[in-house]
C-alpha cells in the first residue's frame, strides 16, 4: 500500500531567510521537518549559530531536523576529512538532527582510477562508522549522477556498506536529480533514509549539461520524473520524508516561497 507524502525543507529552499522565518515557512507549509546546510555563508553554522539555540527553535514549533548538509567529500578520507567530520557530527548531536549528509568528490580532475575510488569509499565508510556511532547519528550517502563524480549510483554505495558492515549507521539519499543524471534505474527503499526532490524545466538542455542550477521545484513541466520516482518508492513502502532541495537562482529570488512550494506539493499529492 502507497504511503502518504512527507514533505521536509532543506535548507536551499529559501537560503536568503533566517533561521527563524525559515523554520515559520516550514510550519505554514504543514511540513514539520528540515535540513541544515554547512554551506550557506552567515548562516547556522558557517554563521556560528549555538546548536542548543537550533535545538530549541525548532522544538519550539515542533520541527525535526533530519540533516546537516553535507560532508565533503566524504570519500576522500584524510586528516581534515576525520576533523570535519566530527566537528559537524557534534553539531548534528547537539542541535537534534538525526544525521549528517555525505557527499562524493565531484571533480573533473580527479586522476584516480575505478579501483582507488573504490578503496577510498571503502576506507571512508570504515572510518565514519565509529564516528557515527559514537555520536549516535546516521550517514546519510548521497551519490552525484554527474558524469565526473567518484560516486554516481547507489548501487556501488549499497555494496561498499555491505562490505564494511556498516548497514547499522549508513542509509542512501535518493536525489531524484541526480537519479535521473546517472541513469540508475535500482531503488533501495530498505536502505533509503532521506529523498531529495526537485525540478528540471529545461527540455533543450542536454543531460551531461544539466547542473545545480537548473534544479527548480517540481511542477507540469519537470522532466526528470519525479512522480513516478516517488510512487516507485511509496509503492515499496519507503516511508521517510520528501525533502525539497531546489538550487536554482529563480527559486530563491521568488518574492512568495510559501505560494510556490505550497504548489509544488499539491501537484504532487495531486499525482
Amino acid at each position: 500500500m502507497k504511503l502518504p507524502l512527507r514533505f521536509a525543507l532543506n535548507r536551499m529552499v529559501a537560503p536568503n531567510l533566517a533561521l527563524p522565518d525559515f523554520i515559520q515557512l516550514a510550519v505554514a507549509l504543514q511540513c514539520d521537518a528540515i535540513e541544515l546546510r554547512n554551506d550557506l555563508a552567515g548562516k547556522e553554522i558557517e554563521f556560528g549559530t549555538p546548536a542548543d539555540q537550533v535545538r530549541q527553535l525548532c522544538a519550539e514549533q515542533g520541527i525535526k531536523v533530519l540533516s546537516i548538509n553535507a560532508l565533503y567529500p566524504f570519500d576522500v578520507w584524510n586528516d581534515e576529512r576525520r576533523a570535519q567530520a566530527i566537528k559537524l557530527a557534534t553539531y548534528a548531536r547537539e542541535c537534534g538532527a538525526q544525521g549528517l549528509v555525505m557527499c562524493p568528490l565531484n571533480e573533473r580532475d580527479d586522476s584516480r582510477d575505478e579501483a582507488r575510488r573504490a578503496a577510498g569509499l571503502r576506507t571512508a565508510l570504515s572510518e565514519l562508522a565509529p564516528i557515527l556511532r559514537e555520536y549516535g547519528i546516521l550517514g546519510f550517502i548521497e551519490p552525484l549522477g554527474f558524469e565526473e563524480c567518484a560516486l554516481r549510483r547507489k548501487r556501488v554505495a549499497v555494496d561498499a556498506i555491505q562490505s564494511i558492515g556498516g548497514l547499522d549507521v549508513f542509509r542512501l539519499v535518493h536525489d531524484t536529480f541526480h537519479h535521473h543524471l546517472a541513469g540508475e534505474h535500482e531503488f533501495f527503499p530498505e536502505l533509503t533514509g532521506l529523498v531529495h526532490i526537485s525540478g528540471v524545466e529545461d527540455a533543450e538542455a542536454p543531460l551531461n549539461a544539466i547542473r545545480d542550477g537548473h534544479r527548480v521545484l517540481v511542477g507540469e513541466g519537470d522532466i526528470l520524473g519525479n512522480a513516478a520516482q516517488i510512487d516507485t518508492l511509496l509503492s515499496t513502502d519507503y516511508s521517510g520524508y520528501l525533502s525539497f532541495e531546489p538550487f536554482a537562482e529563480s527559486v530563491h529570488a521568488l518574492a512568495d516561497i510559501q505560494q510556490a512550494v505550497g504548489a509544488s506539493i499539491a501537484h504532487l499529492q495531486k499525482r
